[in-house]
């Protein structure tokens, strides 16, 4: 017998635009603490933070402890991590419902939600009327919902939709799926503007992700110097990945081309250690032994207290940026 989910689906449905739950100052910030450590990879550390906002209302921090959860068991639907994305779902959240829809709650667990066929069917219902009225947001989750019907071209038009209202994930993503072969271009020259394009859009709004890959992308075109100087940017917009690139290039720049400057391999070493603290990072690691031979034991010393003072626990917070909705 099916069973449904029932009062707190329909009145998402009919009462939006979801509201947003306020949280007190000791709430919201668990939940930042939360998401930072989520954010770098260590979901479990951060369930007990996310979980004291969840259980305070928090939509947000009902999705990531499900993710969270399903990441615990190599990204399968758990019994905790339905809960969780149910919970997230009552209050209208589409991209649980889509968790739910493709961990299969309802044809294998028997979690249906009700008036509506499958977790899917009740997010396009929720989202679309959203996406119609111009929200942004809605045009890239609509964008996901048509991909779970197997809609790739009205999906292509609604991530199109998203990135033309301003969406700098939604504008991320088709830059990429540009790299990757979309559309038709003459020349590989012309299809790399195309994704820089999108990129710069994004990054230009302060999307952090698209800033590294306004950097990969400026490399590829052996625009060296600019290239670098994105990458700083998004170094100091918290970004790992770049963290970690402008790090070796100040310890090593002779490595390869994406480092346009002079050597500091002081700075390097600081911004390297920090890394390996605050992250627990093999890689910055390995790049500090293979290098360790240029610095002296003082000089070590001077740029780990360097690392205390500008980069451990620097703002705004390092992080991979995973994607809110991943496959």
């Amino acid at each position: 017998m099916r069973k449904t989910v029932k009062a707190g689906l329909l009145m998402a449905v009919l009462s939006l635009p979801i509201a947003a739950w306020a949280l007190n100052p000791e709430t919201q910030a668990a939940k930042d603490e939360g998401m930072r450590l989520y954010n770098i990879g260590h979901s479990t550390a951060a369930m007990p933070y996310l979980r004291q906002a969840a259980e305070a209302g928090d939509v947000e921090a009902m999705y990531y402890m499900g993710e969270a959860e399903r990441r615990q068991q190599m990204m399968g639907l758990t019994r905790a991590a339905m809960e969780w994305y149910l919970k997230a779902a009552a209050e209208g959240d589409a991209y649980s419902m889509l968790q739910l829809f493709r961990g299969g709650a309802c044809t294998a667990g028997d979690r249906c939600p009700e008036g509506f066929e499958d977790w899917h069917h009740a997010a396009l219902a929720i989202t679309q009327p959203q996406a119609e009225a111009g929200d942004p947001d809605a045009m890239l989750a609509m964008y996901h919902i048509q991909r779970m019907f197997e809609a790739s071209r009205r999906a292509g038009e609604w991530l199109e939709r998203a990135a033309e209202a301003g969406q700098p994930e939604a504008q991320t993503l088709l830059g990429r799926q540009i790299l990757s072969g979309r559309g038709w271009y003459l020349t590989n020259g012309r299809r790399l503007g195309a994704a820089e394009e999108w990129f710069r859009r994004a990054a230009e709004q302060g999307y952090v992700p698209a800033m590294s890959q306004v950097a990969n992308v400026l490399r590829r075109q052996s625009k060296f110097n600019e290239s670098w100087e994105w990458m700083k940017e998004a170094s100091l917009n918290g970004n790992y990945d770049s963290r970690l690139g402008v790090g070796w290039c100040y310890l090593d720049p002779q490595r390869d081309d994406r480092c346009q400057n002079e050597q500091e391999k002081i700075q390097g070493w600081a911004i390297l250690h920090a890394l390996s603290i605050e992250m627990d990072d093999t890689s910055a690691r390995s790049v500090m032994e293979w290098n360790e031979d240029q610095l002296s034991a003082e000089e070590r010393r001077e740029a780990e207290e360097l690392a205390g003072a500008e980069w451990i626990g620097r703002e705004p917070p390092l992080s991979r940026f995973p994607s809110r909705f991943g496959y």
